[in-house]
C-alpha cells in the first residue's frame, strides 16, 4: 500500500542532504543584495502579529464572546493567521515548485518530491521560530499548562498535511496548469472558512460542516486550544488531523504513480 509515496519518500531521504542546500540556497536568495539580510523574512509575519494587537487589542480594543477560548480579538487572530500564513507560503510555493524545476528535472534524473519538500522547509525554517515566540508570549495565560507537551506532535502533524498537499498541487499544477488559479484563489478565501477569524460556534450550525473541508481547521483549533486555553485539543482535531494526512496520502501516491512516466514532459 502506498508503494508510490514510500518510494517517493525514500528517494527524498537519500537526498536530504541535497534538500538542506537547496533550502539554504533559496533563503538566501530572498534576503540577497538587502541590507537587513534574514531580517527580511520574518518582517512580513511580524508586522502582522503587530498590527493585529496594536488595532484589534490595543486601538479599538475588541472583545469576543464567551464561546472563544479568549476575549481578545487580536490575541486570537494571531494564534491563527500565524499558522495560517506557513500553511498559504508553503503550499503555494509548494504547488509552484515542480513548474519552476521544469528545466532542472528535464536534464537530472532528481526526486521531484525534493522541490515541494524544499518548500516547505523554508516556509517551516521562517515560521516555526514564530509559532515558538507565540507559546513564551502566551504561556502566562495558562501558566505553562502540561497541554503544551503535544504541541510538537501538533506541528508535526501539520507539516505533513502541508507537504502531502503541496506535492499533490505541484503534480496537478504541471499536468494541468488552471490549477495554480483555482488554488490561487481558494487561499484567498480560506481564512473565511476556517477558524482563524471567529470560532466556530460564530458560523451558522447548519453550515459548521463546510469548516472541517479546509485542511487547516483541526490545525487552528489545535493551535488555540493548546495556546490560548493551555488544554489538549479535543479528540475531533486529532481524528481531523489523521483523516487528512490519510486522505491524501492516498490520493498523492495515485498521483505519483500516474505521472511517473509523463511529468517531465508536462513540464
Amino acid at each position: 500500500m502506498l508503494r508510490a509515496l514510500n518510494a517517493e519518500i525514500a528517494g527524498l531521504w537519500r537526498a536530504r542532504g541535497l534538500l538542506a542546500i537547496m533550502a539554504r540556497r533559496e533563503l538566501a536568495a530572498r534576503h540577497a543584495g538587502s541590507v537587513l539580510g534574514v531580517f527580511w523574512l520574518y518582517a512580513q509575519p511580524l508586522l502582522t502579529v503587530a498590527a493585529y494587537y496594536l488595532v484589534f487589542d490595543v486601538v479599538f480594543k475588541l472583545r469576543l464572546g464567551e464561546s472563544a477560548p479568549t476575549r481578545a480579538m487580536g490575541a486570537y487572530l494571531i494564534v491563527g493567521m500565524v499558522p495560517w500564513l506557513a500553511f498559504t507560503e508553503s503550499t503555494g510555493r509548494g504547488m509552484m515548485s515542480l513548474l519552476e524545476a521544469g528545466g532542472l528535472l528535464q536534464k537530472n534524473p532528481l526526486p521531484p518530491a525534493l522541490f515541494p519538500a524544499r518548500s516547505l522547509l523554508t516556509s517551516a525554517i521562517t515560521y516555526l521560530p514564530l509559532m515558538l515566540l507565540l507559546v513564551a508570549a502566551y504561556t502566562p495565560m495558562h501558566r505553562g499548562s502540561a497541554a503544551l507537551l503535544l504541541l510538537p506532535l501538533l506541528l508535526l502533524m501539520m507539516l505533513v498535511i502541508w507537504f502531502l498537499l503541496a506535492y499533490a498541487l505541484a503534480i496537478l499544477a504541471a499536468a494541468l496548469r488552471d490549477v495554480v488559479q483555482v488554488v490561487g484563489f481558494i487561499l484567498s478565501i480560506g481564512a473565511f472558512l476556517s477558524p482563524v477569524l471567529f470560532p466556530p460556534a460564530m458560523f451558522p450550525q447548519g453550515l459548521a460542516w463546510v469548516l472541517w473541508l479546509n485542511p487547516m481547521t483541526p490545525s487552528v483549533l489545535g493551535m488555540q486550544s493548546l495556546l490560548l486555553a493551555g488544554a489538549a485539543p479535543g479528540a475531533d482535531v486529532w481524528l481531523a488531523l489523521a483523516a487528512w494526512i490519510i486522505l491524501l496520502a492516498v490520493v498523492l501516491d495515485r498521483l505519483v504513480l500516474r505521472s511517473r512516466e509523463q511529468l517531465v514532459d508536462w513540464l
